[in-house]
C-alpha cells in the first residue's frame, strides 16, 4: 500500500467469482497518476491475466474508447490515440467502475427475475417479456452513457440525466446504438462453439469498432455542447465555465422536450 499510493489494487469476489479491482485514490494528489502508480496498476493487471482473473475496468475502458473517438471527430486525426486513451481512462476510472458495477447489478437482478418467471411458469411467464423490455432500456441507457461520460466531466446522477436527455432527444439513434451492441453480445453468449473466436474479435477490434459507431451516432448531438478548441481559432473556455454553460443548455433543451 505504500508503493503507488494514488492507485489501489485488490482481489475480491463479485457474484461468486474472483475478480481484480483497480481504482484511483482522489484523496492523494486528486487521483493524478504518476510513474509508480502506473507501474503498480500494470503489474496487477498482468498478474490477473496470468490467472485468468477479470479486471473490473471495462466501464472506464469503454468510456476511454469513446473519448478517443469523440476527440478524433471533434478535432483532427493527428492526435496520439494511445496517449488520448489513457487520458480518458484516467479521467473516467472512478465513475466508469461505479457505473459498470451498477449496470452489472441491474443485469444480474433482471436475469434472476427472468429465470424465476420461467421456473414458476403460468402467468409469470408473460412477465419475462416486460423484463426483456426493461433490460433493453437499461442497455440503451448504458450505450448512451458511455459517450456522455467521455464528453462531459460531471457527477454520476448528472451524467445519467444527460444520457437520458440525449436518448430522448433522438430515440431512434439510441435504439440503433443499443441494437448494435446487443446483437454481437447475444451471438457471443449463445454460440458456445464459436465463443473463443468471438472473444478474440472482441479483444482485438470489436470494442473499438462499436465504440466508433456509437460515437459517430451521438457526435452530432453532443458536439454542440462541447467547447470550441484552439484548433478552431478560438481560445478554449475555462473548464468550469464550459461545464456550467453546457449544463444550462442541456436543462433548457430538456424543458423544451417536456412541453
Amino acid at each position: 500500500p505504500k508503493y503507488g499510493k494514488r492507485v489501489h489494487t485488490v482481489l475480491t469476489h463479485l457474484g461468486g467469482h474472483s475478480v481484480g479491482l483497480v481504482a484511483t485514490d482522489h484523496a492523494v494528489e486528486n487521483g493524478r497518476l504518476d510513474a509508480a502508480s502506473c507501474a503498480k496498476a500494470a503489474r496487477f493487471v498482468r498478474m490477473c491475466d496470468c490467472f485468468s482473473l477479470p479486471v473490473v475496468t471495462i466501464g472506464p475502458g469503454l468510456a476511454a474508447l469513446h473519448y478517443v473517438m469523440l476527440k478524433m471527430l471533434h478535432r483532427d486525426n493527428s492526435l496520439n490515440p494511445f496517449k488520448t486513451f489513457w487520458e480518458g481512462f484516467r479521467q473516467n476510472l472512478k465513475q466508469g467502475i461505479a457505473c459498470w458495477l451498477m449496470f452489472l447489478a441491474i443485469a444480474g437482478f433482471l436475469i434472476l427475475d427472468i429465470r424465476f418467471c420461467i421456473y414458476q411458469g403460468g402467468i409469470l411467464v408473460w412477465f419475462k417479456y416486460a423484463l426483456y423490455a426493461i433490460g433493453f432500456l437499461v442497455c440503451m441507457l448504458w450505450v448512451c452513457l458511455m459517450p456522455v461520460m467521455a464528453a462531459f466531466e460531471d457527477t454520476i446522477p448528472h451524467l445519467l440525466r444527460n444520457a437520458l436527455f440525449f436518448a430522448s432527444k433522438n430515440p431512434l439513434r439510441a435504439v440503433a446504438a443499443a441494437v448494435i451492441w446487443a446483437l454481437p453480445l447475444a451471438v457471443t453468449v449463445l454460440d458456445e462453439r464459436m465463443r473463443p473466436l468471438y472473444g478474440f474479435c472482441w479483444v482485438t477490434c470489436g470494442f473499438g469498432i462499436l465504440s466508433a459507431v456509437t460515437s459517430g451516432l451521438f457526435y452530432r448531438d453532443i458536439a454542440r455542447y462541447l467547447p470550441a478548441g484552439e484548433e478552431d481559432g478560438e481560445k478554449e473556455e475555462p473548464a468550469q465555465e464550459a461545464h456550467e454553460k453546457n449544463e444550462w443548455q442541456i436543462r433548457r433543451e430538456m424543458k423544451k422536450l417536456d412541453r
